[in-house]
C-alpha cells in the first residue's frame, strides 16, 4: 500500500468487517463489496483507523484485511436524490426487508450485511440497496430523517424506539399498524420479524411500543462530510 494511506480512497475488494476499537474484537458495522474508505491512522501491527466514505462512519479494520482494498480508480461521489425519486423507491426498500427475513437470520450487532442484521443495519442496507444512504446508527438515522406525526405515517417511513434521552432501535413501517425490524434476543425476536405499533400486541410489540420515541421520513439520500 501507498506510504500516506491517509490520504489515498480505497475500495473494498470483499466483504470486510469493521469494528469499535483496535483491539477488533467487537463489530461495530460491515462494508461490502465494492464500498470506499480512507485509512485514518495505524494502530502497530494489529489494525487500521478508518472512515467509510458512504456514511462518514468511523472504525478500525484488522491489518489482516488490508490486503482485501485497492486504490479506488474513481472518487466516491453521492448521488442527490429528489423527494419523489425517494418515494419511487420505497417499494423496492420495503420488499428488500420483506426478502432479508425469509432467510434464515439472527440479530448481530454491527451487521449491516445479512443475512444477519442488527435494527439500524438492517435500515440502512434496505435503504443503500435502492442507492439511498441513511447514517449507520438508530439515533444518527433519527437525527437525518423529517420528523412526521402518526397521522402522517406512510410505508417506508422509519420509526424510532428508546429512551427520552436517545433512539436506539428503529424499525420500518410497513402499513396497516404494522412495522419490520430486526430485534435482540432479549425482549425481542432474534432476527428480523414483524411488529405492530399497538399496546395491544404481544410482549415483544408492547415492549417496543413502550419505548416509542418518533417516525421520520427519509427525503434525502446521505451526503458525505469527507472530501
Amino acid at each position: 500500500m501507498n506510504q500516506n494511506p491517509k490520504f489515498i480512497e480505497y475500495r473494498c475488494r470483499a466483504d470486510l468487517n469493521v469494528y469499535d476499537s483496535p483491539s477488533c474484537n467487537r463489530l461495530a458495522t460491515q462494508a461490502d463489496l465494492g464500498r470506499h474508505l480512507r485509512v485514518v491512522s495505524r494502530n502497530g501491527d494489529k489494525s487500521v483507523e478508518v472512515c467509510l466514505l458512504e456514511d462518514d462512519y468511523p472504525g478500525w479494520l484488522s491489518i489482516a484485511d488490508l490486503s482485501q482494498l485497492e486504490e479506488a480508480t474513481t472518487p466516491y461521489r453521492a448521488i442527490d436524490l429528489s423527494i419523489a425519486e425517494i418515494s419511487d423507491r420505497l417499494p423496492a426498500v420495503i420488499a428488500f426487508t420483506q426478502n432479508a427475513m425469509k432467510q434464515p437470520n439472527y440479530y448481530l450487532w454491527g451487521g449491516t450485511l445479512g443475512p444477519n442484521y442488527d435494527c439500524s443495519g438492517l435500515m440502512q442496507a434496505a435503504f443503500a440497496a435502492s442507492g439511498i444512504w441513511l447514517p449507520r446508527d438508530a439515533y444518527q438515522q433519527e437525527a437525518f430523517t423529517q420528523v412526521i406525526p402518526i397521522e402522517e405515517l406512510l410505508p417506508g417511513d422509519l420509526i424510532f424506539f428508546g429512551s427520552q434521552e436517545k433512539a436506539t432501535h428503529v424499525g420500518l413501517y410497513l402499513g396497516n399498524g404494522s412495522y419490520i425490524h430486526s430485534s435482540g434476543e432479549n425482549m425481542g425476536r432474534n432476527g428480523i420479524g414483524i411488529d405492530v405499533l399497538s399496546e395491544q400486541g404481544d410482549a415483544v410489540s408492547q415492549s417496543y411500543y413502550r419505548q416509542l420515541r418518533r417516525f421520520g421520513r427519509v427525503v434525502k439520500s446521505y451526503q458525505p462530510l469527507v472530501d
